[in-house]
C-alpha cells in the first residue's frame, strides 16, 4: 500500500533508435527542457525525479514535480523533439506523451523512496513516418523495468 507521505521516484527514459540528426529533450514545466544525460546513435537516456504525493481517491499514484504534466488523474512526461527540444532549423516539431499510469504498480512501490533504485522505460524513438516518436505512446509498447545503482565495495 502506498504511503500518504511524499517520496521521490527516480525515472530513466531510454529512447531507442531515434531518427538521426533529431534532438530530443524532456520537458520540465511549461517551457524548460532537459537534455539527455547519455547519447549514442542507438539511444538517448534521460534521468528525472518525480515525487509521489498522497494517493488519489481511486488509490492510484499521485505523480508530482516539474516533469509530471497533465492532471493528477492523467499524468505523463513529455519527450520533445526537433524544434520543441530547442533544435533550430529542424523540420520536426513533436512531443511524445509517456503516460505514467502505464508503469506497473509493483515497480513504483519497489522504487519509491529508494535512492539506489530507478524505473527504466524503453521507448522506440522513430515513428512509422520516419520522424521522431510523437503523440500518446501506447503503454504496452513501453518496456518498464526496475534498475538498481551499482555500488562499489571499497
Amino acid at each position: 500500500m502506498q504511503s500518504t507521505t511524499a517520496s521521490e521516484l527516480q525515472l530513466i527514459l531510454v529512447i531507442t533508435a531515434p531518427p538521426p540528426g533529431v534532438v530530443f529533450a524532456v520537458q520540465s514545466g511549461r517551457v524548460d527542457v532537459l537534455p539527455p544525460f547519455m547519447s549514442t546513435p542507438e539511444s538517448l537516456s534521460f534521468a528525472i525525479t518525480l515525487s509521489l504525493g498522497p494517493s488519489l481517491p481511486d488509490g492510484s499514484f499521485n505523480f508530482r514535480g516539474p516533469f509530471a504534466q497533465g492532471t493528477p488523474a492523467d499524468r505523463f512526461v513529455y519527450v520533445n523533439s526537433g524544434t520543441y527540444a530547442g533544435q533550430v532549423g529542424c523540420p520536426w516539431e513533436r512531443r511524445a506523451k509517456i503516460k505514467l499510469a502505464g508503469i506497473p504498480r509493483h515497480l513504483v512501490e519497489t522504487a519509491a523512496g529508494d535512492a539506489n533504485s530507478a524505473i527504466e522505460g524503453h521507448v522506440h524513438g522513430t515513428a512509422k513516418d520516419g520522424g521522431p516518436v510523437c503523440a500518446s505512446v501506447p503503454p504496452l509498447s513501453i518496456n518498464w523495468r526496475l534498475v538498481t545503482r551499482f555500488q562499489r565495495a571499497d
